[in-house]
């Protein structure tokens, strides 16, 4: 992979697997050195490193949970190994099994909310304060990864998790005119039914295949396709976009 001039340091939270994975390979592909973080699965992120460092590229693989303040503080510490920050992706995320809300405890909701949105928080807040012109930085970008959810809700399934992307979206909005001034663009993605694991989780690992005849375009999406939506947001392609959200959801 014949690299030129750097794009910059970019930090993928949840980068081991799914979107964040292929975020982290087609960054480093753009030439972005890149921080890899994983929550538990180190396997799967040096898997990640090691493939990006194989085409000539750099990167490091970082544990943390972004739900505890103190691993977040630690992995931007560890990212800027690599250089300044110029790029946050907040991709980590969760869900758990899909049932009605009355069946769902206390307990599931701070951990999805934790994750989901505590998590997004902090690390967008860590990222402000490196990347912000106002503290003496040199601006950059943040890209949130929401849902579909958000809109459709997730009705008999994860309503929990539509919650917290909701309120990643409307972080989106309010950061992006927060920080406008101080040359930092927020913008979001939204992905539809991509084949990730997470589907797994939720306790049925076939559900794209169950609900793409919903999606107009009659298939699940690929990982790949939202990494490069995500891409796009990050580059000086679009560099009048903030607050700004892009479905990739085949049309649903």
């Amino acid at each position: 992979m014949a690299k030129s001039e750097s794009a910059g340091v970019m930090l993928v939270t949840g980068a081991g697997r799914g979107i964040g994975a292929a975020t982290a390979r087609l960054a480093a592909e753009r030439g972005y050195a890149v921080c890899v973080n994983y929550r538990a699965n180190r396997a799967a992120a040096d898997d990640v490193v090691e493939g990006i460092r194989a085409a000539g590229g750099r990167a490091l693989a970082v544990e943390g949970d972004v739900a505890r303040e103190g691993d977040v503080a630690r992995l931007f510490d560890a990212a800027a190994e690599l250089g300044p920050m110029t790029a946050l992706v907040n991709n980590a995320g969760i869900l758990e099994r899909q049932m009605r809300l009355e069946e769902m405890e206390a307990a599931r909701f701070e951990r999805v909310f934790a994750t989901n949105v505590i998590g997004a928080l902090l690390c967008a807040r860590e990222a402000v304060r490196r990347m912000s012109t106002r503290h003496g930085g040199r601006g950059g970008a943040i890209v949130n990864v929401s849902s579909m959810a958000s809109r459709l809700g997730a009705p008999g399934e994860y309503v929990d998790y539509a919650a917290t992307k909701g309120a990643l979206d409307a972080l989106t909005i309010g950061l992006s005119k927060e920080v406008a001034e101080d040359g930092i663009r927020v913008n979001s993605v939204r992905p539809g039914v991509i084949h990730t694991d997470i589907h797994a989780a939720g306790g049925e690992p076939g559900r794209v295949e169950r609900v793409k005849n919903a999606v107009p375009m009659k298939r699940g999406g690929r990982p790949e396709e939202v990494a490069s939506a995500i891409l796009w947001l990050l580059s000086p392609e679009s560099s009048y976009c903030t607050g700004t959200f892009i479905d990739v959801s085949g049309g649903r």
